[in-house]
């Protein structure tokens, strides 16, 4: 058996037994949390066993610290935000869409399965440089680490800077328009977009083809058009100060603020 193979089948069970936690808590947004530490054992787990196969590799072992610093901590930022609280106001709606008939499979199928099929094909590059025998670190490696490192700069600060800004009571229900929100209205979700960048750049050498490159393109897309960048606009469209905000400030790529 391939580690490929392997690596679709461990993956499977393990959101088998996260879609069974979540009909026994009744709390589908569980798959959030999940959806981090998912990507940490796919890293981890194709790493020891591509270990087993062909030896130790550098380039392998610093792909899978970098994922695994990214899902950890987009675990613990999403489990410490979600945890003992109501379920996620977006699959309550889900259930009430579903009915009643067959809402279990409609619950698997829709979260689950999907977001399973999602992450496998986001950590393809992954498993390629955790499987592959070429682990020479050239200067291709530093800069894809480089891009990485930026990415993860953008998310932390990002997120650092909007956790202060909530913490401040004068700023009750106003807009963060400062430090890096000055550049873009979502550096978190542009710094994520970058980071999978970077592992794309790291990968290219160990697999010779582009076909990894459906990684950095789908989560980029996944943020810009489906599930980041689209609800949070959303929840504020109407708003004259986000109207205003918006005029001056690039939605995703940082710029310099427009006068």
């Amino acid at each position: 058996m391939s580690l490929f193979t392997e690596v679709i089948i461990f993956m499977f069970i393990y959101f088998v037994v996260l879609f069974i936690i979540g009909q026994i808590l009744r709390d589908n947004s569980i798959v959030d949390i999940g959806w981090g530490i998912s990507f940490a054992i796919l890293a981890l787990y194709s790493l020891l066993r591509g270990i087993s196969l062909n030896g130790f590799g550098i380039r392998s072992f610093l792909v899978t610290v970098l994922v695994v610093l990214w899902g950890g901590r987009l675990a613990y930022f999403i489990g410490k935000r979600n945890i003992g609280k109501p379920e996620d106001f977006r699959y309550v709606n889900m259930r009430k869409r579903w009915g009643e008939k067959f809402k279990r499979l409609k619950a698997f199928l829709n979260v689950y399965f999907l977001q399973y099929v999602l992450m496998m094909l986001i950590g393809f590059p992954v498993v390629i440089v955790n499987n592959s025998l070429y682990q020479k670190v050239t200067i291709g490696t530093i800069i894809g680490i480089l891009i990485w490192l930026f990415g993860y700069f953008f998310e932390v600060v990002g997120d650092k800077q909007m956790k202060d800004f909530k913490k401040n009571p004068d700023n009750k229900g106003k807009l963060i328009d400062r430090g890096l929100w000055r550049l873009t209205r979502h550096p978190n979700y542009f710094g994520e977009a970058v980071m999978w960048w970077g592992i794309f750049v790291v990968s290219i050498e160990s697999f010779g083809s582009l076909i990894n490159i459906i990684s950095p393109v789908l989560i980029t897309f996944l943020l810009l058009k489906v599930s980041g960048v689209p609800l949070l606009e959303k929840k504020y469209e109407g708003r004259a100060d986000f109207i205003e905000y918006a005029k001056r400030t690039n939605k995703f790529i940082p710029w310099f603020p427009k006068n």
